[in-house]
């Protein structure tokens, strides 16, 4: 499944407490060869780690190790090779196994905990924010619906929308914005306004930041007969060809969408800043831990692919060395990142997912507190 499919109440679903134990695989893919051959190697690996880590945990009964295992074996036969974005999870237990398609690369990891583990998807349903795209002529207005990597042109809501033509004109020009003259004449700030219209429509039914993609006079245009794109979250003063492949409108749209995440990390990292200044700031995975178990968080920050294995003593987090295994009493947890974002989440927190890095200061993880 694509991370698409990921509605609240699903994730409210997978969230839920398994029996234990409960498997989650997570690696990186590769969309393109000659990359994309070593997925398979790398799969089968962790099928076997998987495996390794199933015969060595006492806690595992004969009967859920040998299902689980055929689960996973099923989970592998069915991932698609054909077909691979930048992330894989499989999620098994002894009834069920599930295959996830990740537009974030994902760590390679086996976790056996008695929840899935989620975080992949939360953080890739957060970066891959559903947006529309519009495109605008004085003559044709294309819709576009997208999220972080990929795009395509939506029916619904009359889009695609063009003026009705008499006879061929073969001075009109094919790429989308025409003249600048074009934009005095009636027919076209009525054509606009029925743009602009339906845009509401739309909106209505599917609220999601929009971006305007046309030369300046019909985005300006847009603007004066109708308003619905006024509060528009990027714009492309360019004019592109109408027939312009999703691929090919990606490209141009790219710089507008890397503006928008600067944007959004500049604001996660004043509301930081700002807490701190409050005194009503938690940094670094313990003090998060703690301010998110009393609910107190109102927005943790943490980076993707943060992730530490830690000893649980006395309400307090103990980081252990890397590639120690989580045991089934919780004294060792192996993903309790996952566990704390997904706290946060029950506790009404808001949760953003930053780059690598970003929060070296922070301790890799951050919050701003309500109290």
């Amino acid at each position: 499944m694509d991370t698409d499919a990921l509605t609240a109440g699903l994730l409210q679903e997978l969230r839920a407490p398994k029996p234990y134990p409960a498997v989650s695989l997570t690696m990186p893919t590769h969309r393109q060869a000659p990359d994309n051959a070593q997925d398979a190697v790398r799969l089968r690996n962790l099928l076997s780690e998987a495996e390794r880590r199933l015969d060595a945990d006492p806690a595992v009964s004969r009967e859920a190790r040998a299902a689980i295992k055929t689960q996973l074996a099923r989970a592998i036969d069915e991932v698609d090779t054909r077909r691979r974005l930048d992330g894989l999870l499989i999620l098994a237990t002894a009834d069920e196994h599930q295959i996830w398609l990740l537009p974030r690369t994902a760590p390679e990891r086996v976790v056996l905990s008695d929840t899935y583990l989620t975080r992949n998807l939360v953080a890739a349903k957060a970066l891959a924010e559903p947006y529309w795209a519009l495109t605008v002529a004085s003559d044709h207005a294309t819709l576009w619906s997208g999220t972080a990597d990929s795009v395509h042109q939506e029916q619904t809501g009359g889009f695609p929308l063009t003026v009705p033509q008499e006879a061929p004109n073969p001075q009109r020009e094919e790429q989308i914005g025409d003249t600048p003259s074009t934009f005095s004449d009636e027919e076209t700030r009525i054509f606009l306004r029925s743009v602009d219209e339906k845009l509401r429509a739309v909106l209505a039914a599917d609220p999601r930041p929009v971006y305007l993609v046309g030369l300046a006079p019909a985005l300006a245009l847009l603007d004066e007969v109708g308003g619905t794109t006024k509060p528009a979250v990027g714009r492309v003063t360019k004019g592109v060809p109408a027939d312009l492949s999703p691929s090919g409108f990606l490209k141009e749209l790219a710089p507008a969408l890397g503006q928008r995440r600067a944007e959004a990390a500049a604001e996660v990292a004043a509301r930081l800043d700002d807490a701190r200044g409050r005194r009503a700031y938690a940094g670094g995975l313990d003090e998060v831990w703690a301010a998110v178990r009393e609910g107190r968080a109102a927005l943790v920050a943490v980076e993707e692919q943060f992730q530490q294995t830690v000893r649980v003593t006395d309400e307090h987090l103990e980081p252990v060395p890397a590639g120690t295994v989580g045991t089934a009493d919780g004294t060792i947890r192996e993903d309790i990142v996952d566990e704390l974002v997904e706290a946060a989440l029950d506790s009404g927190a808001d949760v953003v997912f930053l780059a690598d890095d970003s929060l070296a200061e922070h301790g890799r993880i951050a919050a701003a507190l309500r109290y």
